[in-house]
């Protein structure tokens, strides 16, 4: 019996353990879905910790100051856009090189600026071969980059496709910069015309216009530079085609038309009567700014802006000089017109070789599409509102220009857009004269004379184009200077078509 009851006991005993068991194992079970719980919520903060995650990527840039800059401004850039940005710097002045041998070691970054529109125009046949991404099917995807002005972007188009992203530029910055206080002394109002501005040259070489009683003065510096010197500016006055026009249902050089003879023409009666420097087509940019900063020029033509840096020299050799701007100065047909530039300073593209999915592309585009927003744009223009600039009546004023070519400026080659698309501050400038050139680059737009051949393509022009535009250049000089008369200019047209010039119009013809 108590063999009996002790049995009882343990198989009882032995139920209840089971019991236990079974109740521990559901606990446990119950433990168990707690811990997948958490893998799981620990996977999902994984991937939102991984979506957050900054993009690292490479850009090569070229780099306009003596120094790489600290990258204090560059932190900023990269905290607003979620971005780990490697920029890799190279002078300017070897950029191409290094371009070239990047490319050549299949080494280039993943973002790629391209310098200038001659550097872009090498790549193209690499375009044309679909090494960079085209941009075409992305672009409508990002708030900021569709903003990019589609006239601009055309002029960088390839066959009709999209691979670049421009930094914009005013499209005319050209115009006259002359000694107001000249003027006034002549009673001389701003050229309107080009018999006026004659009539200014004139009177700023013959009537004494310094008062000082001496024959020491002349009316126009210039430079040897048919294009960023005086001859281009004026002979869009006389209605002169940007490089390229259209003229019997064709596309002729500027050179073939008869509105270049008449500013050559018009160069030859200055240079006779003594109103510009006789030895202009040797004359640096540096001599030929010197002679209107020390007093002896009263007019200069080329870019507006140029006013406080010449303003800035030449009132510490004369404290009572004034300056003032001009643009609109209309030729013999009774209009004004100004050529215009491509709209663009640099281009950035992005290699396949680097850049090698469509969501890497998407990304490197984000990146750029954020640096388009006021915040960003003001950051990498301006610097650091309060340490590099301060807002001024809504515009950005500088506060130490040394600090800011330092340590700001570099970052200005990263820009896209201009600040009409991006939404950046202007500058800020106290003095009136520079206010104004701005003012005016935008009036320029109204009067634009366009280069129809920017967005064709001539190999022979690639190739060959610099050599026979030598031809033209020194013919157009040694007319103006009385060497040439009008027979032989058009034996250096006719030699310029017979090296190769024929071949250029023929192929920018045929890529209409």
């Amino acid at each position: 019996m108590k063999r009996f009851l002790a049995l009882i006991i343990m198989i009882l005993f032995a139920i209840v353990l089971t019991a236990c068991g079974d109740s521990s194992e559901e606990s446990g079970g119950g433990d168990n879905t707690s811990n997948n719980d958490t893998e799981e919520n620990a996977n999902s903060d994984e991937e939102s910790d991984e979506s957050d995650e900054a993009y690292s990527f490479t850009i090569m840039a070229n780099l306009h100051t003596p120094e790489v800059p600290d990258e204090k401004v560059l932190n900023k850039i990269e905290e607003a856009t979620n971005t780990d940005v490697e920029i890799q710097w190279v002078p300017d002045n070897n950029y191409e090189d290094r371009l070239n041998t990047a490319f050549a070691t299949s080494s280039l970054p993943q973002a790629v600026f391209m310098k200038n529109q001659t550097t872009f125009l090498q790549f193209r046949e690499a375009i044309e071969d679909e090494q960079f991404w085209e941009l075409d099917d992305y672009l409508d995807e990002f708030e900021n980059l569709k903003k990019l002005k589609e006239n601009v972007q055309d002029n960088t188009r390839v066959n009709g496709k999209l691979y670049t992203l421009y930094q914009g530029r005013p499209l005319s910055r050209q115009g006259i910069i002359y000694r107001k206080d000249w003027a006034d002394n002549l009673g001389l109002a701003a050229p309107t015309t080009t018999d006026e501005f004659m009539e200014m040259a004139r009177a700023f070489t013959e009537d004494d216009p310094d008062g000082n009683g001496k024959d020491d003065t002349f009316g126009v510096t210039d430079r040897s530079d048919l294009v960023y010197g005086a001859f281009k500016t004026v002979a869009s006055w006389f209605g002169t085609p940007n490089e390229w026009g259209e003229k019997d249902g064709q596309l002729l050089p500027e050179f073939m038309f008869d509105e270049y003879k008449q500013t050559m023409d018009f160069f030859k009666e200055m240079h006779e009567n003594g109103y510009i420097n006789q030895d202009f087509p040797v004359t640096s940019k540096t001599d030929q700014q010197e002679f209107f900063k020390n007093g002896s020029a009263g007019i200069y033509v080329g870019s507006m802006g140029d006013v406080i840096s010449l303003y800035n020299d030449a009132v510490a050799i004369n404290p009572e000089v004034e300056f003032d701007v001009h643009n609109q100065v209309k030729g013999p047909h009774g209009e004004f017109g100004i050529w215009a530039i491509p709209g663009f300073g640099n281009l950035v593209m992005f290699p396949k070789s680097s850049v090698e999915t469509e969501d890497d592309l998407r990304k490197i585009l984000a990146f750029f599409d954020k640096m388009m927003t006021p915040e960003v744009a003001n950051t990498a223009y301006w610097g650091i509102e309060g340490e590099h600039y301060e807002v001024v009546d809504g515009f950005a004023k500088v506060l130490d220009s040394e600090v800011s070519e330092r340590e700001v400026k570099p970052y200005q080659a990263i820009e896209i857009g201009e600040a009409e698309t991006s939404g950046r501050y202007e500058g800020y400038f106290e003095y009136e004269p520079k206010a104004k050139s701005e003012e005016l680059f935008k009036d320029n737009e109204n009067y634009l004379i366009e280069n129809p051949t920017v967005p064709l393509y001539s190999e022979t022009f690639v190739q060959d184009g610099a050599r026979l535009q030598q031809i033209i250049t020194d013919a157009t000089y040694n007319y103006i200077i009385g060497q040439l008369d009008e027979a032989g200019f058009e034996a250096a047209v006719e030699n310029w078509q017979s090296q190769g010039g024929d071949k250029i119009i023929e192929e920018f013809n045929a890529s209409e």
